[in-house]
């Protein structure tokens, strides 16, 4: 009976090199690839970013102290937003920065301490002014959607209920069992002087959209 010929050395060593090569090229190509997408979306971002913080808001529902003090600290220097909150049925489109001190809300949305970042898992707390950005929160109403967009995804949320608490009642900031958002303003909207409560939206994430995109590159 004929042996059977075995494949001599030096074949075996370069095809497990070239075996090898192909791996490595497939495995550089498809890093190179998600790379050069996250990069595209931090730039796509960047650039949501500053529309949201940079183009003048629709002041219609404004009152005229609000307006001075926006148009005061748009000559300031803030932290990158963390997030673009948008409410269609609103035609609101901005920035969320973090914090919720004086001169922030008057730029734009304030993220509250100790929640959960924009798009995160649990009870998300943002705040706005009552005559400024949040004023048209007057007309929300459940069923209503929201949206968070961050450098990787967009959320969407629809208004569960809308509520008015005193300012002693933190419980609203809870963290949720769901992903959550919970919107703050002061209330009412029209009142004169230092409003004595708060109106709170709570909405619950209902879909997530990745901006991420995988691509192989040969």
């Amino acid at each position: 009976m004929d042996r059977i010929p075995r494949p001599e050395p030096r074949f075996v060593e370069r095809a497990a090199w070239a075996i090898g090569l192909i791996g490595f090229l497939l495995w550089g190509s498809f890093h190179f690839g998600t790379a050069r997408s996250a990069q595209r979306d931090l730039e796509r971002f960047a650039t949501l970013q500053a529309r949201a913080i940079g183009d003048t808001p629709d002041f219609a529902l404004w009152s005229t102290q609000r307006v001075f003090a926006w148009r005061k600290a748009a000559k300031q220097r803030f932290a990158d937003p963390l997030a673009v909150l948008r409410i269609p049925k609103l035609h609101l489109e901005v920035a969320v920065l973090p914090g919720t001190d004086e001169p922030t809300l008057d730029r734009g949305l304030g993220h509250i301490d100790d929640t959960a970042l924009p798009g995160a898992e649990g009870n998300s707390g943002i705040a706005g002014h009552r005559d400024g950005f949040f004023r048209g929160l007057k007309d929300i109403l459940p069923g209503d959607t929201i949206e968070i967009e961050t450098p990787d995804r967009r959320d969407i949320y629809r208004v569960e209920r809308t509520w008015i608490v005193d300012p002693s009642d933190v419980s609203v900031l809870d963290p949720t069992a769901a992903p959550s958002l919970t919107l703050v303003t002061c209330y009412p909207f029209y009142f004169v002087g230092s409003a004595p409560q708060r109106f709170i939206v709570r909405a619950v994430r209902v879909e997530s959209l990745s901006q991420r995109r995988t691509e192989t590159v040969l």
